[in-house]
């Protein structure tokens, strides 16, 4: 058993908090440890991913980790880092989106019965449904004062807010700190772990244990990650990068990591890759030589999408990625049609297939689209190199642009500059 998993986590920046004995009970024994996982969609997005990269660490040292999906607290709903409550889900709903979660967590941790510290996927509804309202605020509620719960900070800062909180949401924490105290009895776990936002309801759940059971149990937390820009970490134009990859595809998330700041490369890849820290350094340091080859967030969004969707899935990204972004001049029939539709970051425009039938000048083109305001702006960019069409730079604002230019009888890839790529999509 790896006896210094929390230096490991330490280094890595994935530890805030941390209750004391917690490194010493997992270099004494092998220690089952959970996560909870709220079931709020049929799938996690990448906020979930320092929460199964805990587990596999865990796993990895030697310990047994357990997922919680939240059956029964997805019914509730957290307050914690929220400023308004939540809309309650109803069962068929959650069903499903449990159903969503427990697949996507199946791909990442070894659950093999044979493997000597195998993980396990449990549901607090299975216990809760049976637990009468009356019993349960007579036999764990008269465990934990209501001062107890009220100087939590998620409590808190919802009093202080306009909207207060719930009882529902007021109840949340001893609800989790429940599922802690029922995996101490039936499960032998000794440690939680989860993001630092959850530090009240974890240490509700280890006080639980110590009253009820008598017992000593363990936490830590992560830091919430957030970027150095000061932009919410997991969000783009198109809203929250998925793990399904049917809400986003694989080539969109590599491309969210591979559009990350240095900053940001730089502090991911310690989090959300297992590469040594020998590795992660020259890589660092090779990228401050030479930032403009962007070889730190190629091989971050390499670790992480292998990760997450496997090596075929990486490979077909950066392919896709290479088509489009590998220079003018390069063939524009290498992109299929998915390939232009999943682009992250093309603005798409509708044009006119009569239009283009007929034959239009590129200028009129590229101002009536809205690619460029004026018909003076897009002669101007045509003469300074600044547009290509289908990765052909264009070199006079009098060529004419008909349906033989169209890829798939469908498209037109037009590049603005260096960065700005727009999708006309013909009707």
């Amino acid at each position: 058993m790896a006896s210094h998993l929390i230096e490991e986590l330490h280094w890595r920046g994935l530890i805030q908090d941390i209750i004391p004995g917690t490194r010493e009970q997992l270099e004494r024994e092998s220690t089952p440890g959970y996560i909870g996982f709220d079931p709020t969609s049929d799938s996690l997005h990448i906020g979930s991913l320092i929460p199964i990269i805990l587990l596999v660490h865990l796993q990895r040292a030697g310990h047994k980790p357990i997922a919680l999906l939240g059956g029964a607290t997805g019914l509730v709903g957290d307050p914690s880092g929220k400023s308004e409550e939540r809309n309650l889900l109803d069962e068929e709903t959650l069903e499903k989106n449990t159903a969503g979660v427990r697949k996507q967590l199946e791909q990442f941790l070894q659950f093999d019965p044979s493997h000597p510290h195998a993980a396990e996927i449990v549901n607090n509804y299975d216990w809760f449904r049976e637990i009468r309202f009356l019993d349960f605020i007579r036999d764990i509620g008269k465990h934990i004062s209501v001062n107890y719960m009220m100087a939590k900070d998620s409590v808190k800062k919802r009093l202080e807010g306009e909207s207060g909180i719930s009882f529902t949401e007021f109840s949340y924490q001893l609800v989790q700190g429940y599922d802690f105290y029922w995996l101490y009895t039936h499960k032998q776990c000794r440690l939680q772990m989860g993001g630092s936002d959850q530090w009240g309801n974890i240490v509700t759940g280890t006080e639980l244990i110590r009253r009820m059971a008598g017992g000593e149990a363990f936490a830590f937390t992560s830091p919430l990650i957030t970027r150095s820009d000061g932009g919410k970490f997991g969000k783009t134009e198109k809203g929250n990068v998925w793990l399904d990859p049917h809400k986003t595809s694989p080539f969109q998330f590599y491309q969210f990591w591979l559009n990350a700041s240095d900053d940001d490369a730089a502090a991911w890849i310690r989090k959300f890759s297992f590469l040594d820290g020998d590795e992660i350094e020259a890589l660092i340091l090779g990228h401050q030589r030479e930032p403009d080859l962007r070889n730190l967030q190629k091989r971050l969004a390499r670790e992480v999408t292998r990760f997450v969707h496997g090596d075929e899935a990486w490979r077909k990204a950066v392919q896709t990625s290479e088509k489009l972004f590998g220079g003018v001049d390069s063939d524009p029939a290498s992109l299929s049609e998915e390939d232009l539709q999943t682009i992250e970051g093309v603005v798409k425009v509708d044009y006119s297939l009569d239009k283009l039938r007929e034959g239009i000048d590129v200028v009129s083109l590229l101002a009536e689209s809205g690619i460029l305001p004026s018909r003076g702006e897009a002669r101007k960019m045509i003469l300074n190199g600044g547009i290509s069409i289908n990765r052909r730079r264009l070199d006079s604002p009098a060529l004419t642009v008909d349906s033989k230019w169209l890829l798939h009888a469908r498209y037109l890839l037009v590049q603005k500059g260096k960065k700005h790529y727009f999708l006309l999509q013909v009707r």
